[in-house]
């Protein structure tokens, strides 16, 4: 096994089931905390908001070939997850208090895209590279030629469903449940 393969490997099976996992752990540690009653609906907007910035390069990296352009991608999506994970804590801790726990969780959220995004550049160095000058980088936007595993990806897929998307769609409406009840009072 080379070190293409165990950074590739790195990549699909520690950083990226870690990541899913770090995002539940959040939620449940948003629940824990009674979101719904503090900082509400709208601090789980913002967690909607990070997801769907992770959501584009990581779907960029399971579908396609790995150019200038997709890194570009990368990092401007990082960037934006960053800024708005800035926001959603200083939202978050004028409003409940954030465990240690949960700090020790946003650490481990903040940090595994970055760490993602390295080992991309590292399997990608030369089109990484030409974004700074040394070559011809390619802004095209193509599928991969040799595609993941679809077992892999249905299996990634399946799970970011299960831990991400259904958990904090589940907190933004017992949010907004917890608003309307208030209203009514």
């Amino acid at each position: 096994m080379g070190p293409d393969e165990v950074l590739r490997g790195m990549l699909m099976y520690f950083v990226l089931p870690m990541w899913l996992a770090a995002g539940f752990a959040d939620y449940l540690c948003h629940r824990a905390s009674h979101i719904e009653k503090t900082s509400g609906w709208k601090e789980s907007v913002l967690h909607l908001a990070q997801f769907a910035e992770m959501a584009v390069p990581v779907l960029a990296a399971l579908f396609l070939e790995i150019t200038s352009s997709v890194i570009l991608l990368m990092m401007v999506f990082l960037v934006f997850h960053e800024a708005t994970a800035i926001w959603d804590v200083r939202y978050a801790s004028s409003r409940r208090e954030v465990s240690p726990t949960e700090q020790h969780v946003h650490s481990v959220l903040e940090m595994l895209p970055l760490t993602g995004l390295l080992l991309v550049i590292a399997l990608h160095w030369p089109a990484f590279a030409a974004l700074f000058g040394y070559g011809t980088p390619d802004f095209a936007f193509r599928l991969k030629q040799s595609p993941l595993p679809l077992t892999y990806i249905v299996t990634m897929l399946a799970l970011t469903a299960l831990l991400e998307v259904l958990p904090y769609f589940e907190e933004l409406v017992r949010g907004l449940r917890y608003r309307a009840r208030q209203a009514k009072d």
